[in-house]
């Protein structure tokens, strides 16, 4: 019995913390929009965030990227206010830019708005899908 409850101390202990650094730090996160298979992976707070195989950019605050493809826009600059971040965004021929906010809806909902610039496009099936102004992301 004593190990019964040892076990279920244990457990509420790791669960809460575990629950207040996802609420603590809700823009270091990777999020995912599966109608479009589009990723971002996001650290705003101390921009620690690589492309993989695209080192040459260094730390950056994050970036969104494609299932199955080496394209992305890189988050060049960022700042909080409360539960919405405003992002600089460039894609990685630097050829667009584009200035977009990400809002935490709750643990798991973020929504990306574009506000200005360049619209969000990726590669599909060899051409460029333009992603909408609003997209609902999930956390992983």
């Amino acid at each position: 019995m004593k190990k019964l409850i040892l076990f279920l101390i244990v457990f509420q202990v790791t669960w809460l913390s575990a629950s207040a650094q996802k609420t603590e730090k809700p823009f270091r996160a990777h999020i995912y929009n599966k109608e479009y298979e589009v990723f971002m992976r996001l650290d705003l707070y101390s921009e620690s965030i690589t492309v993989p195989g695209q080192d040459l950019y260094g730390e950056l605050p994050g970036y969104l990227g494609k299932k199955n493809n080496s394209f992305c826009w890189l988050v060049t600059s960022s700042k909080i206010d409360g539960k919405t971040a405003e992002l600089k965004m460039i894609n990685d021929y630097g050829s667009e830019d584009l200035t977009a906010t990400l809002t935490v809806e709750n643990d798991s909902l973020y929504v990306l708005r574009q506000v200005e610039g360049s619209t969000l496009k990726v590669p599909k099936e060899g051409k460029w899908q333009k992603l909408p102004k609003k997209m609902e992301f999930k956390r992983r």
